[in-house]
């Protein structure tokens, strides 16, 4: 297929890695993204990509428990760079060139991050794997992952999820629930979906960046999207 994109940032959660084994990385659905992606820069496309750490620690859930928030949130940094360097991992054996780069100073694990060598690696045809979230606590990687989509001028912000977009509720929970096939920012915030946190959502909406919310994990359906097909909800 044809890609309609050339540069985009995908966006992947941390709980996706763990497939049925409800912690840590399931190594089948790793290469099955790494197949994807790679299969994606193949073909031209400009990839960046954030991707969280829910599948090892996740720091509001770390300070419920009794951690600092903090603490709790760098600990949640943490786990992104291991889903990062594992991802990377992946792709390299898959064929494609990939870098890890961190948001907090990591060197040798990962080099540092700025947007100008993130574009630089990824008009080099490598594959950008951005870390650590924004460096900073309180903030998601949903956030982080909008921040460096306005950052390295992605077209679009792609967010693989377990579903197949955006629905009136939770489908998971709700057997009425209905797709949106597109959805305003405004409609998000009025109806209160939470498809991201409002921090992650309202840096989108300021900076004109579209959202595409799809199913990662059914294979192919990563160039499926790339290519423009409807299988998603864009959020506009």
């Amino acid at each position: 297929m044809e890609p309609r994109y050339h540069r985009i940032l995908l966006k992947l959660s941390g709980e996706s890695l763990m497939g049925a084994q409800g912690y840590g990385i399931d190594s089948d659905h790793l290469n099955s993204y790494a197949e994807q992606i790679t299969a994606l820069a193949q073909a031209g496309v400009e990839v960046g990509i954030v991707i969280g750490g829910g599948n090892i620690f996740r720091g509001l859930s770390g300070a419920a428990k009794g951690f600092d928030r903090v603490k709790g949130d760098q600990m949640g940094m943490l786990a992104t760079v291991i889903n990062s360097l594992a991802l990377s991992s992946a792709l390299e054996a898959a064929g494609c060139r990939a870098r890890v780069l961190t948001s907090i100073g990591m060197f040798p694990v990962g080099e540092p991050y700025s947007p100008m060598r993130a574009i630089e690696t990824l008009s080099d045809g490598t594959v950008a794997i951005i870390a650590g979230g924004t460096g900073n606590p309180f903030f998601t990687t949903d956030t982080a992952a909008a921040l460096r989509a306005v950052e390295i001028k992605a077209e679009a912000m792609f967010k693989g999820t377990r579903v197949d977009g955006i629905y009136t509720s939770d489908p998971e929970k709700d057997p009425e629930a209905t797709k949106f096939d597109s959805i305003s920012y405004d409609e998000i915030y009025n109806r209160g979906l939470k498809i991201m946190d409002l921090t992650a959502t309202t840096l989108c909406r300021e900076n004109g960046m579209k959202i595409v919310v799809f199913d990662m994990d059914t294979p192919g359906n990563l160039a499926r999207v790339i290519a423009g097909e409807p299988i998603g909800t864009v959020v506009y």
